[in-house]
């Protein structure tokens, strides 16, 4: 076939390789959901390239999520969609096949504030906030991470003290997304008098809160994560999240974005893979399609089988969700071998399309790029592999 060498490559259509059938038994439900899922991909894609270049967090896509109700990520929210964990699964991938700026503010909106709300908060905290957070009226940031304390979460610095009614809370955040969206930030600190862990909803207009987006990211760029200084903040009782009481709630919400993060990795993933075979059949070098050349042949046939190893985890892991008895450490696996998965993918996908996958145009850079962002947050390879280790020997290497 004669290609106009001007044009531009298609490697954007999506093929759906399940080689295995890791998805069949999706239901007519999680079908629909996933193909809105995939409208909203197909809205983006002509737009996202730009804003990602120029490091511009496009609040419009982000309420556009809302608008199609794909925040609620399982959980069940009145009025809203409910996702089994199949479909849940299936909408993170399809966000992430689109684009990881949009994915991830997708896990911050439902998989974490949401999470939190749901799990932890009063009763007059879930009329005042499930909604509008469900629906993408009102933007939440989910403040865990400091700039000293990442994988050591538990070892947080910012606190917070009782003052009759109120509490004052100080401290420090770091990369926190939404955290300067001008909305509320779930922020977690430990009290000082009893040395644990808990959790405040705080309006981010609040005296003391300051908050600016990171600049300088390579990953990640068309959304903004915020460094955060709390200096003397002063919040009622009534915004203290009374449904946690210790580090143990926020292991428990992380448990779930964790699942969504192997998830997600399969998301770009198969975008990778999928570019990669579509190029190989468009670009024609030494006389004839890449796609007919052995080297390339056996480089697909290797993407397949990791792609299909990602697919088969998922799967699984939904499985065990819907059947109520998920462990920690079967996130911990997902996450990890997912991510590192995915690596390999982008790694080979980009080398297969030389000079062209560096290019935005492609897609496939932009794809490279937010993996290694996915790879580090919501625990790193180390810290999961440290957890499966712990649960192998039965010795922990943590301190």
């Amino acid at each position: 076939m004669n290609r106009d060498p001007w044009a531009p490559y298609e490697l954007a259509t999506a093929v759906d390789v399940d080689y295995l059938s890791a998805f069949a038994t999706a239901t007519d439900e999680d079908r629909r959901h996933w193909a809105r899922t995939r409208q909203y991909g197909e809205e983006i894609l002509p737009v996202i390239n730009e804003h990602w270049e120029n490091g511009h967090y496009p609040l419009d896509l982000v309420r556009r999520m809302g608008e199609l109700d794909l925040f609620t990520d399982g959980l069940r929210i009145p009025g809203h969609a409910h996702f089994s964990p199949l479909a849940a699964g299936l909408v993170a991938m399809e966000l992430s096949r689109a684009d990881g700026s949009m994915a991830a503010a997708a896990a911050v909106q439902g998989g974490l504030v949401l999470r939190s709300l749901k799990f932890f908060g009063s009763p007059e905290q879930q009329e005042q906030y499930l909604e509008p957070v469900a629906s993408g009226k009102l933007l939440g940031g989910f403040a865990l991470t400091e700039p000293h304390h990442g994988s050591d979460a538990v070892g947080l610095e910012s606190s917070a003290r009782r003052d009759g009614k109120h509490w004052i809370i100080n401290g420090h955040k770091k990369w926190i997304g939404n955290g300067a969206a001008g909305g509320i930030t779930i922020v977690w600190v430990r009290d000082v008098a009893d040395s644990q862990v808990k959790g405040f909803i705080i309006d981010q207009g609040t005296p003391g809160y300051e908050a600016a987006p990171v600049r300088g990211k390579g990953v990640l760029r068309a959304i903004e994560q915020a460094e955060i200084r709390l200096t003397d903040v002063r919040v009622p009782e009534s915004a203290r999240l009374t449904g946690a009481e210790s580090f143990k709630e926020v292991s428990r919400a992380l448990v779930d974005t964790r699942v969504n993060v192997g998830w997600s990795a399969l998301g770009h993933a198969q975008f990778l893979f999928e570019a990669a075979l579509q190029y190989a059949k468009q670009r024609t070098q030494f006389g004839k399609p890449l796609a007919a050349h052995q080297m390339i042949q056996e480089r697909l046939a290797q993407m397949l089988a990791e792609i299909t190893n990602m697919q088969l985890q998922c799967a699984a892991v939904a499985g065990i969700q819907a059947a109520g008895q998920l462990k920690d450490t079967q996130a911990s696996l997902l996450k990890f071998h997912n991510t590192r998965a995915a690596r390999r993918i982008a790694s080979t996908a980009r080398d297969l399309l030389g000079g062209n996958g560096i290019l935005l145009e492609n897609h496939v850079i932009r794809h490279v790029g937010d993996i290694e962002a996915l790879h580090t947050y919501e625990g790193t390879e180390s810290v999961q592999a440290l957890i499966l280790g712990r649960d192998l020997t039965g010795f922990s290497a943590f301190s």
